[in-house]
């Protein structure tokens, strides 16, 4: 970065709308910093205008934005500096992009996930960048004595064409630091015709630094005179330490200490443990093999995944304890149906697995800390560490880092605080990072669910009742995390008469949201379903649900589009080939879902062999708006989110006994393996609706696609996830 935000600044306007700080930069060259209304939360705005992302125009001209989400591999460290250069109307290559410290003061809620980045900063990143140029514009004409609107810029100059005259951003930075900034508000933005940035196929930034193996991630970071520490929690969910073998784990070579962190409870905090720390984590790693804790396991010892399955089959049958929704009625139209089709679905746990454990530095030093980590949540993270510590938020420096893969991961504070926690005792420098067997047995789960369907048909294969009983875990009638399920799951409003309702079951292990939250496995079981159906009702897959969504009812709850959606599901038809002949053993599936506002269908295509099956191809057609900010990213998004789809179907699955966790590696947690993938064909389809988030919407259809291609091939229906090579006949 040319020059650092704490130089000598002279504020200048702010408007109500929208708030931009000027100041001269090292060098002469230009600082701007903004806050916009809606990136910020009340507690940032009540501060008075709080900073939020800064960008600095050198006087050599070069421009370096500072990316205030954390990077986990979905692009957004690349993406938020293109809306700001595009508008700014600089070239790619002379663009710098720094990683933000975490700083809610002046960046706002800094947080990924949820596909929010692009419909949360689209227009407002836009907007600071076009304010932005329009301060050198007025620094241009001032300079020449010319009117603003006969100048225009390109490629970080300002021209006037008229005289034939131009002259750099970096030559004009200083004289438009004191120029007052306009209302991001009311400035003009480019007409999508005429972008040079947005649009284009972009690499990231990182790039050149991952390929050559430069230190970018949390597990790459070290300081003078750190120490290495592991973290050995209860194997049942909720358990105390009492006590451990201390005198042998203290013997082992390389450790520096040993001893008994007492947690608060909260998994995503700080649970029991036993801390070892020495001069290399492999060290301290190795005396964990020697640890012996007696462990006062507490009622989580009597869980199980069998007890889990129990208690699910003996609510077959029943009322739920709960309705979400309720519409016509149900049961007089079963009865009057000409098919009545039943069937249960099940979906396991599943870990995240991210490719890079959970890893934090810190070093505490008297009144301060200074964290590294790659927490998807730093503002949360930093917080935590200032309750821990008792100290000011503002004394706690944390450098977000790139992370290794987070999916849902890396949002609870559980690694921070246990690197806190050590950090306390040995009064060190710590590095604490989890093995491979932490990370699956000590994860937030993508939650187990069975859903009870029954759904009728009438004489003209036309969808008149559906009901779905959902047994899933929670207590109190409160669902556990990313468990719940909304009233507008469809088919909701596109059947007469609905019923949905759901029953829970008390759960020792903690869950959280993984890729695509809820969709993931919820996609699985209704998109399956309604392939029954259409089966059922002697009706072509794909043109039973254009059929269904043409019956959209009016009070349809949330904001899905069924024009939307049909408009996708007859493009992936098309793109496809749907209905056309196939070689003898191979088969199509179809479906579609609706989620993180992202309008997705997908067609899988398989080959069935004597032993096994091969997923050949799957074509993705997607509606997030009439914008794709960074086409290189959005279809490696979409291609990643398939594989993940496929690859929890094919082999994932976490197993509860005795309140362990028997996974503890990839191998009995497998990912898809590169002989699996099948290729992938991403087209999106554009519409005048504002532009949405890629991360998430692509995975859930990805999943019902593949098994009712499966069933079209064998004529087997997969009902429970993992996929049974065995019950196939494969």
């Amino acid at each position: 970065m040319a020059s650092k935000p704490d130089h000598a600044s002279r504020e200048v306007s702010a408007s109500r709308r929208g708030f931009l700080k000027a100041s001269a930069a090292a060098g002469g060259g230009l600082l701007l910093s903004f806050s916009m209304p809606g990136l910020l939360d009340a507690s940032a705005q009540t501060g008075g205008g709080a900073l939020n992302v800064f960008v600095t125009i050198a006087a050599d001209g070069a421009v370096t934005i500072v990316s205030k989400n954390p990077e986990q591999g979905q692009g957004v460290q690349t993406m938020l500096p293109m809306l700001i250069a595009e508008e700014l109307d600089v070239d790619w290559k002379d663009v710098r992009v720094e990683q933000a410290m975490a700083d809610a003061a002046r960046y706002g809620r800094q947080a990924t996930g949820g596909s929010n980045c692009t419909p949360t900063h689209y227009e407002p990143m836009r907007r600071v960048g076009a304010a932005a140029r329009l301060m050198l514009v007025r620094a241009a004409a001032a300079q020449w004595g010319v009117p603003e609107a006969s100048l225009r810029t390109a490629s970080g100059r300002v021209h006037h064409d008229g005289s034939k005259r131009s002259i750099g951003y970096g030559e004009l930075a200083a004289r438009a630091a004191g120029i007052a900034p306009p209302d991001p508000a009311s400035v003009s933005l480019k007409n999508p015709k005429d972008f040079t940035i947005i649009g284009k196929p972009t690499k990231n930034v990182d790039a050149p630094r991952i390929v050559t193996g430069k230190p970018l991630y949390g597990i790459d970071v070290s300081v003078p005179g750190m120490l290495h520490a592991v973290y050995q929690k209860c194997p049942v969910f909720g358990g105390k330490a009492v006590s451990f073998n201390a005198d042998v784990v203290k013997a082992q070579p390389g450790v520096v200490d040993a001893f008994i962190v007492k947690g608060n409870g909260n998994p995503e905090e700080l649970l029991d443990g036993v801390a070892i720390v020495a001069n290399s984590w492999w060290r301290a790693e190795k005396a964990r093999e020697k640890l012996v804790v007696k462990w006062d396991e507490g009622a989580g010892a009597a869980h199980s995944s069998a007890g889990y399955a129990a208690g699910a089959a003996a609510f077959s049958g029943k009322t739920p304890e709960q309705s979400i929704r309720s519409d016509g009625d149900v049961d007089a139209a079963l009865g009057k149906a000409a098919k009545v089709v039943e069937a249960t679905y099940h979906y396991p746990f599943i870990a995240h697995g991210t490719l890079e454990p959970q890893v934090c530095v810190v070093n505490i030093t008297g009144d301060k800390a200074e964290l590294w980590t790659p927490s998807r949540m730093p503002g949360e993270a930093r917080a935590y560490v200032a309750r821990a510590l008792n100290i000011a938020e503002a004394d706690v420096k944390l450098h977000i880092v790139r992370a290794g893969g987070a999916f849902g991961r890396r949002r609870q504070s559980d690694f921070v605080a246990e690197a806190i926690a050590v950090a306390k005792v040995v009064k060190k420098p710590v590095k604490l990072l989890w093995s491979r067997a932490d990370d699956f047995q000590h994860d937030f789960y993508r939650p187990a669910g069975w859903h009870h369907f029954k759904a009728g048909i009438d004489s003209d294969g036309k969808l008149i009742a559906f009901k779905d009983h959902f047994v899933t875990f929670g207590e109190g009638g409160r669902f556990a995390p990313s468990a719940d399920i909304a009233a507008g799951e469809f088919p909701a409003s596109h059947v007469p008469n609905f019923a949905l309702g759901a029953s829970l079951i008390p759960l020792a292990a903690p869950t959280g949201p993984l890729r695509a939250p809820r969709s993931n496995a919820l996609g699985f079981a209704f998109q399956s379903f309604i392939d029954e159906l259409a089966h059922a009702a002697g009706k072509d897959q794909l043109q039973f649900r254009l059929d269904l969504l043409k019956t959209a009812r009016t009070g349809a709850p949330g904001n899905f589009d069924a024009n939307r959606m049909h408009a996708v599901l007859a493009k992936v038809g098309e793109t496809s080939g749907w209905g056309r002949k196939l070689p003898a053993g191979s088969a199509m599936g179809v479906a579609f879902y609706f989620s993180h506002q992202g309008y997705f269908a997908e067609v899988a295509q398989v080959a069935m062999s004597e032993r096994t099956f091969k997923v050949e191809k799957i074509w993705i057609v997607g509606d997030v708006g009439r914008q794709i900010v960074n086409p290189l990213h959005a279809t490696a998004m979409c291609e990643g989110s398939a594989l993940d789809g496929i690859g929890s179907a094919l082999g994932q699955k976490i197993t509860l006994e005795n309140g362990r966790v028997k996974e503890r590696t990839f191998a009995d947690h497998p990912f898809i393996r590169m002989s699996q993938a099948p290729k992938v064909q991403v087209d999106f389809l554009m519409s005048d609706n504002n532009p949405t988030g890629l991360g998430e919407p692509a995975l859930p259809p990805a999943i019902p696609a593949l098994c009712n291609a499966i069933f079209a091939a064998t004529g087997k229906r997969i009902r429970s996830l993992p996929i049974d090579l065995a019950a196939l006949g494969a």
